[in-house]
């Protein structure tokens, strides 16, 4: 079999890499090319990506690419949700996009989210970053500045559009922005009047894998390459991480185990009912057609905070040792609710955790293993929850939890995960989001058939570990505790 290379621009809240993949009789493999930090950038008291800087950094990675004189066949970008840039004909942007976590929609969302319109249209969960309430900020904070927009991208979607010139809405992340109706596979129109959005700004929306067109002829001049197509594969990366999924049979659900925890089930059609909303539960939307039928939890987002408070502190702890002292530390000495407001801002994390455990009757962490640990088994307990929510919403029983993305390399959260939920953990691929990334490209080129020959490469080239539950009366406890916790 002739093998065939793609080229993955995978960008996360941290970090971003350019990834090299390469398939071959049946099997993947990656070479990173480049890789770079990212975050929110302050500026007069937002938050805000610096998504120029973003677009170079991939630059950089595609000119690192055509050094190697390796030729691919396409490239695609994957980011985060909601977020987007607001652009018009004449200007390629008209402001630094904002960061999820800035709070100017704190208001709108407490307004708006009393409207049943919302779920009955979109069946996406309910949180405040959504993109429908960052709209609704800027008619009431910018409008002057939607007066002049053409049009809003996705943050993906925009780079992909600045590669290809073809600005396309792709389901998998238009699904993310709780303004995109699963049953029809539309903008909602509704949700559009009701909120007197500016109609003219919303992008087509195109399935996932859909061919954009050629790479631009200024970025292949500038990059040294050629013959490059530009794919919108899953441009959500939680929807490339899915499709990766090295899962069979429909007795599995999946956790990608990052910045955020999102944890599921593929399903045929959206659920969109009463029982749904009340568990606050989403369905977004998932490659060829199928839906994402998940729940997010504030992930190792609490963990990365608390490392970089550390640092500030000349606590310079890598992930290696912060699990070792996790593992080392008492058990259930201190639980949080990981959903609790206070939670999803950054700085002073430790400070809030200390707060948290001291407001509701616990010992507070004093060192970095106990308050990892605490971290870890909240985590665990909120997967535990989750898992007995999706069985008792979709009437069947889950076995099986598949751990993917960088979450999954962490040895101690993947048993305890196992422990708490009483199932089987496989652990496994740390890159499944660019795994999806570069096999949609190999789908849409016609390099792969379907779904199902997509995961049996993941299964043929990547490791998967096993973790056993070891389950405890200590976790029977555990979880009547956790299950008491406010979200403060």
């Amino acid at each position: 079999m002739a093998n065939h290379c793609y080229i993955a621009c995978d960008i996360g809240a941290d970090s971003g890499r350019v990834i090299l993949g390469t398939l071959e009789s049946g099997r993947l493999t990656f070479e990173e090319v480049h890789r770079f930090p990212n975050g929110p950038a302050k500026i007069g008291g937002s938050l805000r990506w610096d998504v120029i800087r973003i677009f170079e950094e991939l630059k950089t990675g595609l000119r690192k690419v055509a050094e190697k004189k390796i030729p691919a066949a396409s490239l695609s970008v994957d980011t985060w949700g909601v977020d987007y840039v607001l652009f018009n004909g004449r200007q390629p942007m008209l402001s630094l996009p904002y960061h999820y976590r800035d709070t100017r929609t704190d208001k709108p969302y407490a307004a708006a989210r009393k409207n049943e319109l919302i779920f009955s249209e979109t069946g996406i969960q309910f949180m405040t970053f959504n993109t429908l309430y960052q709209l609704i900020a800027d008619t009431e904070q910018d409008g002057d500045l939607l007066k002049i927009a053409d049009r809003f991208l996705n943050i993906a979607d925009y780079l992909n559009f600045l590669f290809s010139g073809v600005g396309r809405a792709e389901e998998s992340l238009a699904s993310t922005t709780q303004l995109y109706n699963p049953k029809t596979r539309t903008w909602s129109e509704a949700l559009i009047r009701t909120f007197k959005l500016p109609r003219n700004i919303f992008p087509q929306i195109v399935p996932s894998g859909t061919r954009l067109g050629a790479l631009s002829a200024e970025v292949a001049a500038e990059t040294g390459l050629s013959g490059i197509e530009v794919v919108a594969s899953c441009s959500h990366d939680t929807g490339a991480a899915v499709a990766a999924i090295p899962a069979q049979g429909d007795d599995w659900a999946y956790l990608s185990s990052g910045t955020w925890s999102l944890i599921g089930v593929e399903l045929p059609a959206p659920l969109i009912n009463e029982t749904v909303r009340k568990f606050n539960f989403t369905n977004e939307a998932g490659y060829g057609g199928t839906t994402r039928f998940l729940k997010n939890i504030v992930g190792l987002w609490i963990l990365q905070e608390s490392k970089r408070a550390w640092a500030r502190e000349g606590k310079n702890l890598g992930y290696a040792e912060i699990e070792r002292l996790a593992a080392e530390a008492e058990p259930f000495y201190s639980l949080i609710n990981p959903n609790a407001p206070r939670f999803l801002q950054p700085d002073a994390m430790p400070e809030k955790i200390a707060a948290y455990c001291r407001e509701t009757g616990q010992p507070a962490p004093e060192t970095p293993g106990q308050l990892a640990r605490c971290v870890y088994e909240s985590l665990a307990l909120s997967y535990q929850g989750a898992l007995k929510s999706i069985e008792q919403i979709i009437g069947r029983s889950i076995s099986r939890l598949h751990i993917v993305g960088g979450g999954s390399k962490d040895e101690l959260l993947n048993q305890l995960a196992a422990n708490a939920t009483g199932r089987t953990v496989f652990a496994g691929p740390v890159e499944a989001t660019a795994c999806g990334n570069v096999l949609i490209q190999a789908l849409t080129l016609g390099h792969l058939p379907n779904l199902s020959a997509l995961r049996e490469v993941v299964r043929a080239s990547f490791p998967i570990r096993q973790f056993q539950p070891e389950q405890s009366e200590a976790w029977e406890q555990a979880s009547e505790r956790f299950a008491a916790l406010p979200a403060l």
